[in-house]
């Protein structure tokens, strides 16, 4: 930054701050921790050479991006950010399955509670309950209880409230 105070880079790596520098805009003095642990992981010429690469207009969106992957790999060495990626992927497809099993006790439920729709009176013998010979048949989801007793979905995902998140908290206490 010239002549006040150099911004956090400089500061970490003891250098003078020239007017010109690449760290400057992105790494101000009053937030050394952001350079530090990006420096840690990437190294401070890494970091320099891709932002000289990059143009002007995409090089915020850069050291964003280096900040929270530097973040990530701190708490998770072998997987960095991919490892959250892949939590929340898991936590999403869990969710998406509790939602079906409750949407389906919802639909179970509405056809319990229904009444039976009435049925029009036709010449077809194989219809008619007066002819001893014929039973009507139900539909088979009403014939089978197994499509009308769901497990409860506190059941069915129990596994997934046991979970640690990512960052150490427990997710349901």
């Amino acid at each position: 930054m010239g002549g006040t105070s150099p911004c956090a880079s400089c500061k970490l790596l003891r250098r003078r701050c020239a007017k010109d520098c690449i760290f400057a805009p992105y790494f101000p003095s009053d937030d050394p921790q952001k350079f530090a642990i990006v420096h840690k992981v990437f190294g401070a010429s890494n970091v320099g050479k891709m932002l000289q690469e990059l143009p002007a207009h995409q090089r915020a969106d850069a050291v964003s991006s280096l900040v929270y992957e530097a973040n990530a790999r701190v708490r998770d060495p072998v997987y960095g950010c991919v490892g959250a990626i892949s939590f929340l992927q898991n936590q999403v497809s869990e969710l998406q399955m509790q939602l079906a099993v409750a949407q389906a006790e919802i639909l179970c439920i509405q056809m319990q509670h229904e009444p039976a729709e009435p049925v029009a009176v036709t010449q077809n013998p194989e219809l008619d309950d007066s002819n001893p010979h014929h039973q009507r048949q139900q539909p088979y989801y009403l014939q089978n209880e197994q499509y009308l007793n769901f497990a409860s979905s506190s059941n069915v995902i129990q596994d997934s409230l046991q979970r640690e998140s990512f960052f150490g908290h427990d997710m349901v206490s």
